[in-house]
């Protein structure tokens, strides 16, 4: 995984940059996201691993894009092709989003909860994170009954482990120890 991020992360950044500079940053996140989608489709797999000449993966990839990728994103595509990187587009649009929510100031808060959260906890514990974090927190809300009760908060390296079944695991591993 961190070669992936190693080689995506220049296009990452250069896209991020163009991005800024033409005030297009939302405008090339979804170009990211929907070439990322192409990019692991299962009939576009074998292609991307080396059975089409790199000029012609190029234009094949452009042409399933069509409307939804504009100039720029296409020449992004050529360079990525001519240099056989097409296959890490997931992760350079995972890496765009990082760099477009670093900017915003905004993270995403990923939400494991026991049962469904109603939407007045959810925004308790939006405004509870925005002001520990000082950012502007976006919820991707989740269950898990294997939880018991409680929930896990994750937001980057930061987690948050509020659940009964973390507590009974600390539990016994204080006691075993």
């Amino acid at each position: 995984m961190a070669e992936l991020t190693t080689i995506a992360r220049p296009y990452a950044k250069a896209a991020f940059d163009f991005a800024i500079e033409h005030n297009a940053v939302d405008n090339w996140a979804e170009m990211l996201t929907f070439a990322a989608l192409v990019s692991e489709n299962e009939t576009m797999q074998p292609l991307l691993n080396g059975a089409l000449a790199n000029t012609k993966l190029a234009a094949l990839f452009i042409n399933v894009c069509g409307e939804q990728i504009n100039k720029q994103g296409q020449n992004l595509i050529k360079v990525m092709a001519e240099n056989g990187r097409l296959s890490v587009l997931p992760t350079v649009s995972k890496l765009f989003s990082d760099f477009r929510n670093e900017w915003a100031k905004e993270v995403e808060a990923n939400v494991v909860s026991a049962t469904e959260l109603s939407l007045e906890q959810q925004q308790h514990i939006s405004v509870s994170l925005e002001k520990r974090l000082a950012r502007k927190v976006k919820l991707n809300c989740s269950t898990d009954t294997a939880l018991i009760a409680g929930a896990i908060i994750q937001v980057g390296d930061l987690v948050i482990d509020g659940s009964v079944r973390g507590k009974l695991s600390r539990l016994s591993d204080t006691l075993q120890s």
